[in-house]
């Protein structure tokens, strides 16, 4: 049997991050099965033309992901997936006293938030609907939050009929509906090469394949995207595409509309993740409004209003919906009744715009406090974005990096979880999820640990 082995005409600099990102396509791809052997590093270094340091870091980076591992006397061979082997979040699990937290992504919040939560609880104690408490049967219990949806929907660039829109508990619980809905076992879907953290873990327990495609600072290549399809059978397509992935990058319509013509043309699925919803101002239009037989469009309220409240919204094509139904029961059963109840209200009252309208305009002031501190540092983000992407280049390696600003006290999520079929060293900044002050003091870790020169971490 022919041994697989990466070709030497996409290789790109750092040649060791490329070959290694090759090697975890394949993997990922299914080229390259559990227990299969990788070539020799002197014979693989010999036919790309490479340094045995270079394969020697490359295959050291797939140990790293926990793709790959090495026996002595016989060589290094791809992992058998392990049901205890488990992807490591990019946020840290739980907030330790002392440490600025710039890991996980969320909204920036303040006491408004908490003042009119407790102003719809006591409302809610008065004249609480009694389907909110003793409802069972989702294909009745939303009716009128369905009616709702489609009006808070329209904020988000999407015009459908209620019909179409089911309520879940939020983005990861509507991704699953989502994948279950389009997809069986076995099948792939396709997604940026630098994308969700939780993309790969999911799809695995889902018994599905993941094929990265190429992104640049639009997004999803189409050329790259067409290659992809051309080799491989996808089922569906998976985007964030509005400020959400970890680059911060929002498609152009062009774009877009080159995308869908090859999803027509492979008659590819589109699950789209618009978890900002309406806090991206004059964007271009959905992928539900440009292919709503196709799409399946995903937004919620724990992003752009305030991350407690758990609750969102699924738009299916009506083809699709007999599927949608069944699976978001078997899974879930229905969204929550009383989160999805407060949701309501504050559509209907105009809280949630006001919120929206607030966050863009503390995002706005978080992200010149950043422009400020990091001041000729190269970092991708958008004024809507809760993050901003900074890549690290060769000169830190990312581990290192990390562990240095925790060792300062500050939490950093590592741009390694989020590789679908990319690794690049860099590290993802929530604008977010503490105070402006925090924010700040976070900023000035990262900058001076950006001019300093690189150490080891001793201890």
């Amino acid at each position: 049997m022919t041994m697989w082995t990466p070709l030497k005409e996409p290789l790109t600099q750092p040649y060791f991050l490329s070959i290694a990102d090759q090697i975890a396509g394949a993997v990922s791809s299914g080229a390259l099965k559990p227990g299969e052997q990788l070539p020799p590093q002197r014979q693989l270094a010999y036919k790309l033309g490479v340094s045995l340091p270079t394969v020697s870091r490359a295959y050291e980076e797939l140990a790293r992901r926990g793709l790959v591992a090495g026996e002595i006397g016989r060589g290094t061979f791809v992992k058998t997936p392990s049901i205890n082997s488990e992807a490591v979040t990019p946020f840290a699990p739980g907030r330790a006293s002392g440490l600025i937290d710039l890991s996980i992504l969320k909204p920036v919040s303040d006491v408004l938030h908490l003042e009119r939560m407790k102003e719809t609880l006591g409302a809610l104690a008065v004249d609480l609907p009694p389907s909110t408490v003793f409802g069972s049967r989702p294909g009745t219990l939303f009716a009128r939050h369905r009616s709702v949806a489609t009006e808070w929907l329209k904020y988000c660039g999407v015009d459908t009929d209620e019909r179409t829109v089911h309520l879940t508990n939020g983005g990861t619980p509507a991704l699953t509906v989502a994948f279950l809905s389009t997809c069986q076992p076995g099948m792939t879907i396709a997604t940026e090469a630098i994308g969700l953290h939780v993309m790969l873990p999911l799809a695995s327990y889902l018994g599905l394949k993941v094929q990265g495609v190429p992104i640049d600072d639009e997004g999803l290549i189409p050329d790259a995207l067409e290659s992809v399809c051309q080799q491989h059978l996808i089922r569906a397509l998976f985007m964030m595409p509005n400020a959400l992935g970890p680059t911060a990058f929002i498609m152009g319509e062009r774009r877009r509309n080159a995308i869908v013509e090859i999803a027509r043309k492979y008659d590819l699925q589109i699950i789209e993740d618009d978890a900002l919803g309406p806090l991206v101002e004059n964007r271009p239009p959905t992928f539900q409004a440009l292919a709503p037989e196709r799409t399946i469009y995903i937004t919620s309220f724990t992003k752009p209003i305030m991350s407690g409240l758990r609750t969102g919204y699924l738009v299916a094509p009506e083809r699709l919906l007999p599927a949608v139904e069944n699976r978001q029961i078997v899974t879930s059963w229905s969204a929550t009744p009383l989160i999805a109840e407060i949701a309501a209200r504050w559509v209907e009252d105009g809280t949630c715009q006001q919120f929206v309208e607030w966050q863009r305009a503390t995002l706005l002031e978080r992200h010149e406090l950043v422009a400020s501190v990091l001041k000729g540092i190269q970092y991708s983000s958008n004024c809507a974005s809760l993050h901003i992407w900074l890549p690290l280049g060769e000169r830190f390696p990312e581990d290192e990096f990390v562990s240095h600003a925790r060792m300062q006290g500050v939490v950093l999520a590592r741009g390694s979880a989020f590789a679908i079929s990319e690794n690049h060293p860099a590290v993802r900044v929530s604008v977010g999820s503490t105070t402006e002050e925090e924010l700040h003091r976070g900023l000035n870790v990262i900058h001076n640990l950006l001019h300093s020169e690189p150490e080891p971490v001793l201890l």
